[in-house]
């Protein structure tokens, strides 16, 4: 193929990638969070990774490649460009890989068998636009006992995150057989290590008035009776759960406690678990139509900054 003609062929794959990543968007008007490309640095948050380790040169499966270090802001979850001032660069490595050129290898961190883009970020991006199975790549592994698969949105990986996190709290306390109760669910990671700080502070607190230390097993049942069931039933019973859709009864008895200790700390202990869940709904329940108009607040915003440059 001649020069002109790469070219041209070039620019038509940048221009499609482009109105794919602007169809993304748009498909995701109300959730633009979920068109966000992975940022390793979150991941490393959620799952604190014990130590690197260089592995070296491998052959890595692109769709493996789910985020980025540092250009996450660059491309969207699926990789493609979202701003113009990337189509040089862009263009110049497409036109590489219809030339044939054998490029260097892009610079990875893998974590929980998924990688992340140290450098390479554009071929990375070309490779996915063109199909391209594997490419070759420097890889240095953070190493988690936590394994992922590849998803499209932080969304997906936090889902995985926290099963992982499910089936660890459950096998460590057998929860799910003391209490009978296996749906102790969360819609955020590390919720589970704060139910099991409220388990211990509960056991320890009971064993002040104890000759002799309870079990954990007797703690847990305690816990559960005495402490978790009567938040969970306060909050059905108020009907909270409403206006919190996309949550679950579990979300609401750590954010409801969290929020109650507060409370009573400012306004002392005779602050009601009644009051404190009315003041809760009126303060941190969002309607959809309140995030809708929330959302066109900041296009808005984003439009007006824009006209005045």
């Amino acid at each position: 193929m001649a020069d002109l003609g790469i070219s041209a062929k070039s620019e038509e794959d940048f221009s499609k990638v482009r109105n794919k990543a602007l169809f993304n968007s748009i498909q995701h008007l109300l959730s633009p969070e979920e068109t966000q490309l992975i940022s390793l640095n979150d991941i490393k948050e959620l799952l604190h990774p014990d130590n690197e380790v260089y592995v070296g040169m491998k052959t890595v499966p692109v769709e493996n490649i789910i985020g980025s270090e540092g250009r996450y802001n660059d491309f969207d979850n699926l990789f493609f460009p979202k701003h113009s001032h990337l189509k040089n660069r862009w263009l110049n490595i497409d036109k590489a890989y219809m030339k044939g050129v054998i490029l260097p290898a892009v610079t990875l961190y893998e974590i929980g068998g998924v990688y992340f883009v140290r450098d390479g970020n554009h071929r990375v991006s070309v490779a996915k636009a063109r199909g391209v199975e594997f490419i070759d790549a420097e890889v240095t592994s953070l190493r988690t006992e936590i394994r992922l698969t590849p998803g499209k949105s932080m969304e997906t990986i936090i889902k995985q995150i926290i099963a992982y996190e499910k089936r660890h709290f459950y096998a460590m306390t057998n929860y799910g057989d003391i209490t009978g109760d296996w749906s102790l669910d969360f819609t955020t990671a590390g919720q589970y290590d704060v139910i099991y700080n409220h388990i211990l502070t509960h056991k320890y607190y009971i064993n002040q008035k104890q000759v002799e230390e309870i079990s954990m097993t007797d703690a847990i049942m305690s816990w559960y009776n005495t402490v978790y069931m009567p938040v969970v039933n306060t909050v059905n019973q108020h009907k909270i759960m409403k206006k919190f859709k996309r949550r679950t009864v579990s979300d609401l008895y750590v954010w409801i406690v969290k929020y109650w200790d507060e409370l009573k700390k400012a306004l002392g202990e005779d602050f009601s678990l009644d009051q404190a869940l009315e003041d809760f709904t009126h303060i941190y329940s969002e309607t959809i139509s309140a995030k809708i108009k929330n959302y066109l607040k900041k296009v808005w915003l984003k439009r007006s900054t824009f006209k005045k440059k």
